[in-house]
Formats: C-alpha cells, sequence, structure tokens
C-alpha cells in the first residue's frame, strides 16, 4: 500500500527527531551524565524519562506487528504494568540506558519499514488507535520528553512543522480546557511564540498572567 503524504511527514518527522536525541544522549552519556539526576517531570528523574521512551518504542513495535499479523494488540498489559517496568529501568547506568533507546528506536523504525500502517491497536487512554497515527503519536512523546529530560533541548528547538501541526491540534482540543466563560485567547496567551503557547498547552511552561486550563479529560 503506498504511504500517503501525511504519514510519510510523520514518520520523517520521528526518524529525524530519534536521531536528534540520540545524538543529545550520547553526548550526554560520555560527559558523565547522571541518571538520577531530576528531570523536569515530577517524582522523575532522567532514567524514568529514557526508560519510559524506550519502553513506548517496544510498546509501539508490538502494535505494529500485531496489526500486520491481523491482529488488534494492547499497547500496555496495564498502567500498573507500565509503570513498574519504567521504575525497574530508571536506575540503570547512563551507557544502558542509551543503549535501550537505541536499540528500540531501531527495532520500531525496522517496524515501521516493514509495515503497511493498516489496522488498529488499543491504547490506555485511547481505545482503538490507527496504526496509520503511531509516527505521529511517536514522534510527539519524542519532541516532548526530550524537552523533560532538561538536557538542553527546549520548546524553541521543536522543528518548526512539529509546532505548527501540533499547534493547531492542541488548540482544537484546549478549547474544552478553557476558564469557564472564556472563549478566545487572552493577550497574554496571543503574546507567546508559538512553540512557547504549545509548551504551555502541552502543560511545559508557565509564567504570570497566563490562565489555568483543566486537566486533559
Amino acid at each position: 500500500m503506498p504511504i500517503d503524504r501525511e504519514l510519510q511527514r510523520d514518520l520523517s518527522g520521528c526518524r529525524a527527531a530519534h536521531a536528534v536525541l540520540l545524538d543529545r544522549l550520547e553526548a550526554w552519556s560520555a560527559a558523565g551524565g547522571d541518571p538520577s539526576a531530576p528531570s523536569r517531570l515530577p517524582g522523575w528523574t532522567v532514567g524514568h524519562v529514557l526508560t519510559h521512551l524506550a519502553r513506548n518504542a517496544d510498546s509501539l513495535v508490538g502494535m505494529v506487528v500485531a496489526a500486520d499479523e491481523g491482529r488488534v494488540a494492547d499497547q500496555y498489559p496495564s498502567r500498573e504494568s507500565r509503570d513498574a517496568d519504567i521504575e525497574a529501568g530508571a536506575g540503570r547506568s547512563a551507557a544502558e540506558l542509551v543503549a535501550d533507546c537505541r536499540a528500540t528506536i531501531d527495532r520500531l523504525e525496522a517496524a515501521w519499514s516493514r509495515s503497511e500502517f493498516e489496522g488498529t491497536g488499543r491504547g490506555l487512554i485511547v481505545k482503538v488507535i490507527p496504526i496509520a497515527e503511531l509516527p505521529h503519536r511517536r514522534w510527539r512523546e519524542v519532541e516532548v520528553h526530550h524537552v523533560d529530560l532538561g538536557l538542553g533541548h527546549e520548546p524553541e528547538d521543536w522543528p518548526t512543522e512539529y509546532v505548527r501541526l501540533e499547534l493547531r491540534r492542541q488548540e482544537m482540543t484546549a478549547k474544552s480546557r478553557m476558564p469557564m466563560g472564556m472563549t478566545t485567547w487572552p493577550p497574554s496567551v496571543l503574546a507567546m511564540s508559538d512553540a512557547r503557547r504549545l509548551a504551555w498547552l502541552y502543560g511545559r511552561h508557565d509564567e504570570p498572567g497566563l490562565p489555568e486550563l483543566a486537566p486533559w479529560a
């Protein structure tokens, strides 16, 4: 089956994000990076974030392989098992964490290279996920968690095309999260750069004067 333009864009964008992440991780590890250092996610170390990225890649491989065989697979057996895997892997050395991330990225990109991108999988929150959506979901996962690592990658480093695509998506879904009575963005939101506004919508940026959005449903 020919791959459509949007799917090809997402695959290319995700592969580029993988490459940027791995380059940074190799430099971080070579410089004696500390996996036990706190990340920007409350309660998670850098090791937790890297383990999550690796296990996320493996979860997508399982969904893609199952769909190619005509089956529908769960992304994770349960939220509890996902969290336990992250906790179990977070304490590894920098070299082990980087090797895990690289190996799982290689497996995912190899699975994509063989896939027809047909069928669906089941997520923990979204119960029906088209396999063709996985490259964009993974692209978002990598870009956002690269920032969460706190290793120098910032929202301003997100590719322009990624920001354009995701800002449009996130602003559409944010309407339901606006404070009561708010129908348009206030000047404090409009004054931000597109990348900072997207980071704010993700819950990754805050500053005085910004409205408080309701949590995602």
